[in-house]
């Protein structure tokens, strides 16, 4: 049975996914293509909808648009916001980039982002990967007699994290008391 057109389902409809689009900015803080997909996964499993799904695509964009435009949404603070946490975790600039392009954020917000760190910091990828080692136990963490059969498997973890070839050299051939050193700033 094909839905019948009017404006009163249409109304409701909108109100509907304003709804979930509120209950859903309560608990999270998405960026406009995770709440995109959320309500598309919403309302296609839904059973009872009064629109037909061409139609609900647009009427879900509306309201998309409508919350980016009372700031409810806004994918520029989203990118600073996760780049300052991923940061902190000690993930790579690589790995953050390749996180944010997931999420359906705009490349131009991305690049704002990063250029910030980069201002903010000297050489952000080599603490986060000096972080990287202390949090995975890896590299100048390591006994020295170690060190030396676990160095390709240590540079492969680092690689897998995002990390340059260059930046995880400089990282697995720190001394033992400059890997502490290093340590005692953070």
């Amino acid at each position: 049975m094909i839905p019948r057109k009017s404006k009163k389902n249409l109304e409701a409809t909108i109100e509907e996914i304003r709804k979930f689009s509120f209950s859903y900015l309560e608990k999270y803080a998405p960026s406009r293509q995770q709440l995109r997909t959320y309500l598309l996964k919403k309302f296609f499993n839904s059973p009872n909808f009064y629109v037909a799904k061409s139609e609900l695509l647009t009427l879900i964009d509306l309201v998309v648009s409508d919350l980016e435009k009372r700031k409810f949404i806004n994918d520029k603070f989203y990118s600073q916001l996760k780049t300052k946490k991923f940061l902190k975790k000690g993930y790579s600039l690589n790995k953050i980039r390749n996180y944010l392009i997931n999420k359906g954020i705009n490349e131009e917000y991305i690049k704002d982002s990063i250029t910030k760190i980069n201002l903010d910091e000297i050489d952000q990828d080599f603490f986060s990967a000096i972080k990287t080692c202390k949090k995975r136990r890896i590299g100048p963490n390591r006994e020295e007699d170690n060190r030396i059969i676990f160095y390709k498997k240590d540079m492969s973890i680092l690689a897998r994290s995002g990390f340059n070839y260059e930046t995880s050299k400089k990282v697995l051939d720190l001394s033992k008391k400059d890997y502490e050193k290093l340590l005692k700033l953070f």
